[in-house]
């Protein structure tokens, strides 16, 4: 006799379903309805990346049950969150990289992108990162040559293909995680990886130093001088793979956090213009410890070249510019600033900037000095 045959009757016949399983059902429609109307989506990136621990933090700052509620997701990184934001249900906003826009024009693959994305301001900046075997000793070598540029959606995808294509560097792409693909440049099996997230990153200030592993200078070069900017990295940043003292010239890009482009009226649009204002609202919390030092790199108000920001955004930010009649004692008060900076003057954080013009105002309305 066979196993099934001697089973009784009730094993084969699969369970019915319960009833009343919903929420509502049970009578818990309030609290449906209150989990769900004010929590925001953050797509971060990898876990190994940067912009999930910044998705991370600002669940922590800006945490305001039942008024708000921050919710990060781990995620395939700069490409696959706008698909993300466009496509998938439950993200709001997303951390992405300034050159996301242009890089889905040149291809062609989503229509009327940049009418349909938004952004709230312009983040920090991510470096490119390139850690490559003993016997690769410049990009050229690379050409022809097995590199990992992460997975499929990352920043690494991103900048790191579009780096690689304008200096013409013929490598050969791949595709892995970085953890598995360092386990891979041991054997040979590839010569390098290129990461591009804000350092320092636990991926490299975690690993033990390989003999002859090193990571290679990116020239910022002509063709890199529209999204990219010049930046490097320090023994203070990898004392476990640099000796002190050592810099590595390389070029790095500037993260966005954006969202969609939601009309005003609309739910969706309400929601993101309060996780806005909490953002600008809560923003000085995140320059101190323990939070990212790379929120001291941000300014909120810098603008962001090929890009619109959201309507709340701006409306936020308008709302808290000096008034016009103010813009002459403006003008005087950047002039002093620059000359100041020019002269070897410490330069002042821009809250110090805020309370010291709002001083420069004052003393001014006071003195009746003319605003010319």
């Amino acid at each position: 006799m066979s196993l099934t045959a001697s089973l009784p009757v009730e094993a084969q016949t699969a369970p019915k379903p319960a009833r009343s399983a919903t929420a509502v059902a049970a009578g818990e429609g309030g609290k449906l309805q209150e989990s769900n109307e004010w929590t925001v989506g953050v797509a971060g990136g990898l876990l190994e990346g940067t912009n999930i621990r910044f998705a991370a933090e600002m669940a922590k700052v800006l945490d305001d049950r039942p008024n708000l509620r921050v919710l990060p997701m781990v995620t395939y990184g700069a490409l696959g969150n706008i698909e993300d934001l466009l496509y998938l249900r439950g993200v709001d906003v997303t951390i992405t990289s300034a050159d996301v826009l242009d890089e889905f024009v040149r291809n062609g693959t989503l229509a009327n992108i940049k009418n349909r994305i938004r952004y709230i301001c312009s983040f920090y900046i991510n470096e490119m990162h390139v850690y490559v075997r003993p016997e690769i000793k410049s990009l050229e070598d690379l050409a022809g040559k097995k590199v990992s540029f992460n997975t499929v959606g990352s920043a690494a995808n991103l900048t790191g293909g579009i780096v690689f294509d304008r200096l013409q560097i013929g490598a050969e792409k791949v595709f892995v995680n970085n953890s598995v693909a360092l386990e891979k440049m041991r054997t040979g099996e590839i010569a390098g990886i290129v990461h591009v997230t804000g350092k320092p990153t636990d991926l490299f200030a975690k690993f033990k130093p390989e003999p002859g592993f090193h990571f290679l200078p990116v020239p910022f070069a002509r063709s890199l001088q529209d999204y990219y900017v010049p930046t490097r990295l320090t023994s203070q940043d990898y004392p476990n793979l640099l000796k002190p003292g050592e810099t590595i010239e390389t070029i790095g890009v500037p993260q966005v956090l954006a969202v969609y482009n939601w009309a005003p009226e609309t739910e969706r649009y309400r929601r993101v213009a309060r996780f806005v204002e909490y953002f600008f609202k809560r923003f000085d919390q995140f320059k101190q410890p323990p939070f990212h030092p790379k929120w001291n790199e941000i300014n909120v108000a810098s603008s962001l070249p090929g890009w619109t920001r959201f309507r709340a955004a701006e409306e936020l930010l308008a709302s808290s510019r000096p008034p016009v009649a103010d813009g002459a004692v403006k003008q005087q008060f950047d002039a002093w600033i620059s000359t100041r900076n020019a002269t070897g003057g410490r330069r002042m954080s821009e809250d110090e900037t805020k309370v010291l013009f709002e001083q420069f105002r004052d003393w001014m309305k006071r003195d009746g000095q003319p605003a010319r």
